[in-house]
């Protein structure tokens, strides 16, 4: 996620990093190239390369900026989803924390269990980016959980399963009583809510056909709008042409971005930093004293 001041006017028109500049840079460079060939060809061969009525690409125009709108808003909503989910996850686990004070504040049960549920968020982000990180995962799991970690399919849940034996321990040795015992099941469970959520919105992307379909018409419609233009700006097509093929094919893959919230790109959420939050949150709840480093930007990019 970008983090910074907002930057003035003038350096606005210079930013790169964290915009969608560089995504979209090849396409506008095409139709650059493409509008001078046309614009040249239209001017040197007025015969064979003609000019097209411009109405048209106004109407075309109204449809695809009404669908890049749905289909940003559609892709923002997920986005925005997505950082409620994370924001229910950390809400959980701090009253999870507190809820365990019931076993004792300095009890080896209360220990474990925040233990595990600092591993359990910082296991979400390699389990939501398919990447790596686990290493960091394993170096707070006891060494028992190691091999039931690596050989999950699903290793946030495995670290939840573990989570709930202890729980269920508890209540068999008669350390915590059935109401007790459900309080603190049912913050677990929430983790378990939250989780799902960020599956589901991981694993279910906008629909394809819609996707391609604007894309395609797009691309037709960045590709054909120097034909459109080119008795009335002339030379200048180019630079409109361009222009206007910033703004389509920029709304188009600023979508792409926010329709994958957890990835780790500029624009998608932090969830490293989040989970580094919580851990800092959980460790403090435990009564250390050396807390990790707060999450800062490298380069105004938050990850």
């Amino acid at each position: 996620m970008i983090v910074r001041p907002r930057p003035s006017i003038w350096k606005l028109f210079f930013l790169v990093r964290g915009s969608i500049l560089p995504r979209v840079l090849p396409r506008l460079v095409l139709v650059f190239l493409l509008s001078l060939a046309i614009v040249w060809g239209h001017r040197a061969f007025p015969g064979r390369i003609g000019a097209i009525d411009g109405a048209p690409f106004a109407l075309v125009g109204i449809a695809l900026s009404v669908f890049l709108g749905s289909r940003n808003a559609a892709c923002y909503e997920r986005w925005w989803e997505g950082r409620k989910v994370w924001g229910a996850m950390i809400a959980a686990a701090r009253d999870f924390a507190r809820a365990t004070l019931i076993l004792g504040p300095e009890a080896p049960a209360r220990r474990r269990l925040l233990s595990l549920t600092i591993a359990f968020a910082q296991a979400m982000v390699p389990h939501l980016r398919r990447s790596a990180g686990h290493d960091r995962v394993l170096a707070l799991l006891p060494g028992e959980l190691h091999a039931t970690y690596r050989a999950s399919r699903n290793p946030p849940d495995a670290i939840l399963r573990a989570i709930a034996e202890i729980l269920a321990e508890e209540r068999r040795a008669g350390r915590i009583t059935d109401i007790e015992w459900q309080v603190l099941d049912a913050h677990a469970r929430a983790l378990g809510e939250a989780q799902a959520a960020c599956e589901r919105i991981r694993t279910t992307p906008v629909p394809f056909a819609y996707t391609v379909l604007l894309h395609r018409i797009a691309f037709l419609f960045c590709v054909l709008l120097p034909f459109g233009f080119v008795d009335a700006l002339g030379y200048v097509t180019p630079l409109v042409g361009t222009l206007v093929a910033y703004a389509v094919f920029g709304l188009d893959a600023l979508g792409d971005e926010l329709e994958r919230p957890f990835d780790a790109e500029p624009n998608a959420l932090p969830i490293q930093a989040l989970a580094d939050t919580l851990e800092i949150n959980l460790r403090e709840a435990m009564g250390q004293a050396v807390l990790p480093e707060a999450p800062k930007p490298v380069g105004h990019v938050l990850m």
